[in-house]
């Protein structure tokens, strides 16, 4: 249960799993797709939380490390997430006019990572691949 694993990797680091943490934590999961710190902010809000701005900022990073969401970067400069769990891999395309996400995974490209890290002799522990262009919309 991803709520066990949180708890577990606060402890290691030495942090508390605190009532907030928890409630954002839990908000996350409800989560489809990707999502901003500001767009949670101001859902919790919403449904009437009191967790601070500052916690939602401070707790994003400890999920990232502890591999419950992915950080995902979008045009606008400022940072989106997704969570994991449960989740396959998979890689995106980007529209730098609209912002829209297109997911996507392709087997042969997987394939490629790990025959080069093999060449290599380099263990992965994880990658992102983010392709920047124009959807269909746009043009």
């Amino acid at each position: 249960m991803p709520n066990k694993r949180f708890k577990k990797f606060l402890s290691v680091k030495g942090f508390k799993f605190t009532k907030e943490r928890e409630e954002i934590f839990s908000e996350i999961m409800l989560i489809e797709g990707h999502f901003d710190p500001d767009e949670l902010f101001i859902t919790m809000k919403t449904k009437g939380s009191k967790v601070s701005r500052a916690s939602i900022y401070r707790t994003i990073p400890l999920l990232v490390d502890g591999g419950l969401i992915e950080k995902v970067e979008m045009t606008d400069r400022h940072a989106h997430y997704e969570k994991k769990p449960g989740k396959r891999h998979h890689d995106h395309m980007i529209c730098s006019i609209c912002g829209k996400v297109i997911e996507f995974y392709s087997p042969e490209l997987e394939k490629l990572q790990e025959s080069i890290c093999r060449k290599e002799k380099f263990k992965a522990l994880r990658h992102s691949l983010e392709i920047m262009g124009r959807c269909g919309d746009c043009g």
